[in-house]
């Protein structure tokens, strides 16, 4: 019995790949209980979300995920429902929070979003950075952050990626 708890305690680094609309999709995420916690969506061209250590290669954990972003893309699905990861400083779980509420097919800008964490202004370069760390492309809607002009600024993924996106989500 004891060996059994053990084994579902432990803890799996696993990752797979996914082809979307939007190009190769690397999904990574933690293995622990039966369950994984999706940790990283990363699109081709952006940094590397594997770090150190031991990595599986496994489609099997990930297949609601896979499930949820395939019905995303096909005009199915316009939110998420899935156990994520939560590491990051206190700042950027503000602002990654603030993402998580933005409806979809809207956008917002940078500096409401500062607003909306109580942030000064001043504050809008960090919460750029923030949501330039953010490790959940797609599924926290850092695509749905625009410009104070309406320019679709910065993007992991590419800023044609994010116009992708948003004309999916017909909020461009």
């Amino acid at each position: 019995m004891e060996q059994n708890k053990t084994m579902e305690e432990e803890v799996v680094s696993v990752y797979t790949m996914m082809t979307s609309p939007v190009g190769e999709l690397l999904l990574a995420g933690e293995w622990r209980g039966g369950a994984v916690e999706l940790t990283a969506v990363s699109m081709s061209g952006s940094k590397s979300i594997l770090g150190e250590g031991d990595w599986i290669a496994d489609a099997e954990p990930f297949a609601d995920v896979i499930g949820q972003l395939t019905a995303y893309f096909a005009g199915e699905r316009d939110e998420f429902d899935l156990r994520v990861g939560t590491a990051g400083t206190d700042f950027r779980r503000r602002v990654w929070r603030a993402l998580d509420e933005i409806p979809y097919g809207t956008t917002t800008t940078y500096g409401e979003i500062a607003a909306r964490i109580g942030a000064p202004r001043a504050a809008v370069r960090a919460v750029g950075s923030a949501i330039g760390a953010n490790p959940l492309l797609i599924v926290r809607p850092c695509h749905r952050v625009i410009g104070s002009d309406g320019s679709l600024t910065g993007y992991a993924g590419g800023v044609e990626r994010k116009r992708r996106l948003l004309e999916l989500e017909r909020a461009a």
